[in-house]
């Protein structure tokens, strides 16, 4: 029977609607805030294709654009392969479940989140979190540790629990938290250069709603008295991994503290291929155990080293970052580019600055969204020595490429500041561990070579945790053995005044906030020395941009004028993009945006565009052509587009009788602006550049010179008072 459970958060209600829909999976969830409704259901086989180390499983989430009442984009109008928006929610539904299914259980599993209804307000992403968990939790899926999460905002009003998408635009800081009974288990956030007092505050305040989600779905499971499909996990014989164990334990010893990453994993794979090669090849069961009790025993040794002897594989302290070195600049025709190489992991980042036209255009649920900052990391085969078709980017590239932008996006300038659409590519040409924080550290020296003016220098650093009951060890800047081995990837990225970004992963169940807080500080500590290395490489962006780079400017016009600009059918703006090659963007506003790689171009059609839009500035003088003669005056275009009237009264000091006595169409003439009135309409005058003759107004001559003209005899006037009166005096 369906069955409701209603939970409080921040007096919003938050429903969890069980088994009223997709009664065929295994669990579904409808869950439901204000007028967003995520749809999430869990199907799990109940037979295991093979023997398998992990867990075989899937998570889709999509975006049906009917749920904001849109219809897609493109040609076939309907939705086809995820977005990257789908692919990094999906990826934050399942990276806090996948660590609470029980140890060993490798049947294929498939999360599928739909979202039905969206509000625009009241974000989904928590909603699929808490929609899995529900569907996993009261299903008979062997799921017995159901999850919270709460999201926290930090801004101009102090925190905000589960903030509305308008509150979260005024935040500083965006947080998604998710934890069980047992801690915290993901965080993923983003911030403007929030100090870690912050960060810790956060955390703390998103304990309490998880509690709340995670008792509403136990008071609800003793309800519904759900019966959990059997299971149980295969064991190896203790007795095998006994004499695995004895066997390899010196040799494998020696191998794992090797420093060089490819030595250490080519020794490692003799010492294992000479336990295999005792395995009859009919015995496929038993090879499977060798492999496993190998993998128990490497384990267990690198875990002891670090909590036992407080020493690391490559020999560090548990606080000491890897050598360092960098070089920038390197590649001549990119706009800008960067080597950052931090032990054996290597990043090569550039970056390529477009115009206006090469900005990605998002089609979301709410209005279409430009994007000016992209970065995309590519993780090719080579980097971990192995052999790969070239393919598309995947689910893990696009969150690590997603992660490092969100780094670096707080000190990526305005629009108005730097008019560019900005592209950095990570190339990780070497991993053993932290790629995506070295494409934050390279990704930001690249866009210091090419000149763009950030706000603040950006690094990032990945923290460790061995943990074995009440002992712990907190590692900084973890290699690749170590995050295979341990039991969090903690990524913080940020600047020496605070963090831009935080991402968190458990290979245990949950980790405490003193733990978490431990991290947080010495991760500071490490960042402070990355980003003093890379000062030290680059101390500020080029004051230049590549000679490569497109030139671009801004110019605002009257928004009366964009119709000229762009003519009848787009006639005149295209005829100037013809002329000087360039790429001009215009807008209702007034606002245009003209790039092109040659700087002259750019300049000679600012210099078209103002010739068409100039406007008449009373007092200034022109040289016009006359295009129009009337008995009352003449027209003259002063400016292209911009004519203006000379009443005959202007032509000169002298009464002109016959304007085309004096003046000709098509003659050049001296004009002063007298006026510029309602509607755009323009007074000129000849005679106002000339003085006026002395003692009079002249006659006979259009420049007001006068020839054969008399003074005026004072003597013929009359006296005063026998002068008709004026009635304008009256």
């Amino acid at each position: 029977m369906p069955h409701t459970i209603t939970i409080d958060i921040n007096g919003r209600p938050l429903t969890i609607e069980i088994g009223k829909m997709g009664k065929q999976a295994d669990g579904s969830a409808f869950v439901r805030q204000g007028d967003t409704i995520m749809f999430v259901t869990a199907t799990s086989k109940r037979e295991a294709k093979e023997d398998r180390p992990f867990l075989p499983l899937i998570v889709d989430y999509r975006e049906n654009t009917y749920a904001a009442g849109k219809i897609p984009g493109g040609f076939f109008k309907r939705e086809g392969r995820p977005s990257e928006r789908e692919i990094l929610i999906s990826r934050l539904i399942d990276r806090p479940i996948r660590p609470l299914f029980p140890e060993g259980y490798n049947f294929d599993t498939q999360i599928v989140a739909l979202l039905l209804s969206a509000d625009l307000e009241n974000d989904h992403d928590i909603l699929g979190v808490i929609g899995a968990s529900a569907a996993l939790y009261f299903s008979d899926i062997p799921f017995v540790t159901p999850l919270g999460a709460a999201k926290i905002g930090y801004g101009p009003d102090g925190f905000l629990v589960n903030p509305t998408a308008s509150e979260l635009d005024k935040c500083l800081l965006s947080m998604i938290v998710v934890g069980n009974d047992q801690g915290v288990n993901m965080i993923e956030a983003g911030a403007k250069n929030v100090e870690e007092a912050k960060v810790k505050e956060a955390l703390a305040l998103a304990l309490e709603p998880i509690r709340t989600v995670i008792q509403a779905q136990k008071d609800a499971y003793r309800q519904l008295n759900i019966q959990k499909r059997p299971f149980t996990p295969k064991t190896i014989d203790p007795a095998r991994v006994q004499a695995v164990e004895a066997a390899v334990s010196e040799r494998l010893s020696q191998a794992i503290q090797l420093k060089n990453k490819k030595a250490s994993e080519t020794e490692v794979k003799k010492i294992l291929d000479s336990q295999l090669e005792a395995v009859p090849a009919d015995k496929p069961m038993e090879a499977f155990e060798v492999k496993e009790s190998f993998y128990k025993t490497q384990k267990r040794m690198v875990r002891e080293l670090i909590l036992d002897k407080g020493r690391r594989v490559d020999g560090r302290a548990m606080d000491e970052i890897r050598p360092i070195t960098i070089e920038v600049g390197l590649l001549p025709r990119t706009h800008g580019s960067a080597l950052f190489t931090r032990g054996e992991t290597q990043c090569l980042a550039t970056v390529t600055l477009g115009t206006f036209e090469d900005v990605q255009r998002l089609d979301s649920l709410g209005e279409e969204s430009k994007k000016r900052f992209m970065l995309h990391y590519n993780f090719p085969p080579f980097s971990v020595g192995e052999v790969n078709f070239l393919r598309g980017p995947g689910r893990r590239e696009i969150g690590h490429g997603a992660l490092a932008e969100k780094s670096i996006l707080p000190s990526m300038p305005a629009e108005d500041v730097f008019p560019y659409t900005v592209r950095v590519v990570s190339d990780i040409l070497e991993s053993n561990g932290s790629s995506s924080m070295a494409s934050v550290c390279g990704g930001v020296l690249s866009l210091m070579d090419a000149g763009v003016p950030l706000s603040m220098t950006v690094a990032g650093i990945a923290m460790g945790l061995v943990k074995e009951g009440d002992r712990h060890r907190v590692l900084t800047d973890i290699a690749g053995v170590e995050d295979h081995f341990g039991d969090m990837d903690f990524k913080i990225a940020g600047t020496e005044q605070g963090v831009t970004a935080v991402q968190l992963d458990m290979k245990i169940r949950g980790v405490t906030l003193d733990i978490l807080n431990e991290a947080i500080d010495q991760a500071r500590l490490a960042r402070l020395q990355v980003l003093a290395k890379m000062t030290q490489a680059i101390s500020a962006p080029r004051p230049e941009i590549s000679p490569y780079a497109p030139h671009i400017i801004f110019l605002y016009i009257n928004p009366e004028k964009v119709g000229d600009v762009i003519g009848p059918a787009g006639k005149v703006i295209k005829r100037i993009v013809a002329q000087t090659k360039a790429k001009i963007d215009i807008d209702e506003t007034g606002k245009v945006v003209i790039a092109s790689t040659d700087k002259d171009a750019v300049e000679a059609a600012r210099t078209m565009i103002q010739e068409i839009t100039a406007e008449a500035e009373v007092g200034r003088t022109y040289e016009g052509k006359i295009v129009r003669l009337e008995e009352y005056g003449a027209f003259v275009e002063i400016l292209p587009n911009l004519v203006g009237l000379m009443h005959v009264s202007e032509v000169a000091y002298a009464r002109t009788p016959n304007i085309r006595d004096v003046l000709q169409l098509g003659q050049v003439v001296k004009v002063k602006v007298l006026a510029v009135e309602e509607g755009n309409k323009i007074k000129l005058s000849m005679k106002a550049l000339v003085p006026p003759p002395e003692g009079g107004s002249g006659e006979g001559s259009p420049d007001g010179r006068g020839q054969g003209h008399k003074p005026y005899d004072k003597s013929r006037r009359p006296p005063f008072k026998d002068r008709p009166p004026r009635r304008d005096r009256f």
